[in-house]
């Protein structure tokens, strides 16, 4: 795609009262359900040449996608696009029974990219589903994990959007009752829907264990502690990323004077940067480093050079290859066939 010119040749020093400086948020970028979905796309091009069909965006990235584009894969809706016999990468967000389903009526070679944490929600919807509970599924509408996890068990699932839309619900049996999320909400917004469901709900019941990620949960924390210093924020990532607009959100309402949320710096624009001191800057969870560096060149050009990392984490947790591949790459020890990268903070 064409490229607007850089900050450093669109954007003017502009005066400020003190030091021009990046506060930079810390853990950022890549989560491990991402990077191993990403490397999932990536070894089944090498392993079984192109084209790889992939449902939906295997991330909510619109560089990831393009660079996988490049390489082979092609990106499809649904299953009955997809040649008969070919293979089909499931997206980190995950697929509900029915596609499962579908895609093998078609002969197709599925690999299941799912990230393990929407996984064990998945398997927490089945559980309550069997024991004829009634599941509360916090999460937005359309998006395609809250569509995979409520596939599991579409007769046992409600819908809740936001923290107004628990006070409307009617339930069947209020004493069988649980609340399960979409991974990657803002946790506070789904604390106060939890709240909310509960009092009209007392036996409303938790999920074993947290539902939103890792992940999202410490990107969330970080930019809360960037936010409350920046005159601010930029938010690198795509617009159907649930996780980089709740983290605009989380900005905001942490205490910065602004936010906005990018794809690339050339989006960037200079009545942004006007009298601004601070700017922070982090990465939603499908967003590679290089745009983040990208982001920095062009804002040490425009006389932000002064980067101070934020660290609220430490990221380390990989995983494994979707079966499929693992089978396939059986003696191969690269790291990336193992599982991924570590935490990209630093």
């Amino acid at each position: 795609m064409p490229r607007i010119p850089s900050l450093r040749n669109r954007l003017k020093d502009t005066p400020v009262d003190g030091l021009k400086r990046v506060l930079l948020a810390a853990p950022r970028g890549y989560c491990a359900g991402v990077d191993r979905a990403v490397i999932a796309v990536e070894k089944a091009l090498e392993l079984y040449g192109a084209p790889v069909y992939v449902r939906k965006q295997i991330v909510h990235n619109t560089h990831v996608v393009s660079e996988l584009e490049k390489k082979g894969a092609i990106f499809v809706e649904e299953v009955d696009e997809v040649p008969t016999g070919s293979h089909i990468v499931f997206s980190a967000h995950g697929v509900s029974p029915a596609v499962v389903n579908a895609a093998a009526a078609r002969g197709l070679a599925a690999i299941d990219a799912t990230c393990p944490l929407v996984t064990k929600v998945h398997r927490e919807a089945v559980r309550f589903a069997r024991d004829d509970f009634e599941i509360l599924l916090i999460g937005h509408e359309g998006h395609e994990e809250v569509e995979g996890t409520a596939g599991e068990a579409p007769e046992h699932t409600t819908l809740v959007g936001s923290p107004d839309e628990a006070d409307t619900i009617t339930v069947r049996d209020p004493n069988k009752v649980v609340w399960l999320s979409q991974t990657t909400l803002s946790v506070d917004e789904t604390m106060e829907t939890v709240r909310r469901l509960r009092a009209r709900f007392p036996n409303l019941q938790d999920p074993p264990s947290d539902d939103i990620c890792y992940a999202t949960q410490n990107r969330q924390v970080a930019i809360k502690k960037v936010a409350r210093d920046s005159d601010l924020v930029i938010v690198v990532g795509s617009a159907n990323s649930s996780n980089s607009v709740r983290l605009v959100e989380v900005a905001l309402e942490y205490g910065a004077k602004a936010a906005y949320r990018v794809d690339y710096a050339s989006e960037v624009k200079q009545e942004w940067l006007d009298g601004v001191n601070t700017v922070g800057v982090t990465s939603g969870a499908s967003v590679p480093e290089e745009l983040v560096d990208e982001l920095l060149r062009d804002l040490a050009g425009a006389g932000y050079g002064d980067v101070e990392q934020i660290k609220t984490a430490e990221e380390d947790l990989l995983f494994s290859l979707p079966k499929e591949l693992r089978k396939d790459l059986a003696g191969n020890t690269d790291a990336r066939a193992l599982g991924g990268r570590v935490d990209r903070t630093e």
